[in-house]
């Protein structure tokens, strides 16, 4: 399948919403089972680690549930793309506060959060954009 009609399928959104539900879901399991590892790896604060892990387990299951709606809850999406590009600027607040002193790969790990919920609320923004609103009746 092209990318072009991946992007024009009907459940395109409700996929993307699927991926942001899977990928909070993978980064939290991670920081809240092995936050203690990943703080000495990353050199980032181990109770960021889990609290943020146990904050990316929760948004996911709200992401995941969301997912499920028929017609997907506009509303709710957009505050979604909010969600995605706060989460984004506070990698980068995090990285340029002086707070943390984090290694290279402490540092490419946070770079990667970042971008990865950008493009992710990109796509839902994209498309809700590409999906008419629902009559509220």
């Amino acid at each position: 399948m092209s990318s072009s009609s991946l992007m024009s399928s009907p459940s395109f959104l409700r996929n993307v919403l699927r991926i942001d539900a899977l990928s909070c879901v993978a980064c939290g399991l991670l920081q809240v089972a092995l936050s203690g590892q990943m703080a000495r790896l990353l050199n980032l604060p181990e109770p960021l680690l889990a609290y943020t892990g146990e904050f990316l387990l929760v948004y996911a299951a709200v992401v995941a549930f969301i997912s499920t709606r028929s017609p997907l809850p506009r509303s709710l999406v957009w505050a979604l793309v909010l969600g995605n590009l706060g989460w984004a600027a506070a990698c980068a607040g995090l990285l340029f506060s002086g707070q943390v002193a984090p290694t290279m790969l402490g540092t490419a790990y946070v770079v990667v959060q970042a971008l990865t919920v950008a493009v992710l609320a990109e796509l839902q923004f994209f498309g809700l954009r590409r999906t008419a609103p629902q009559p509220a009746w």
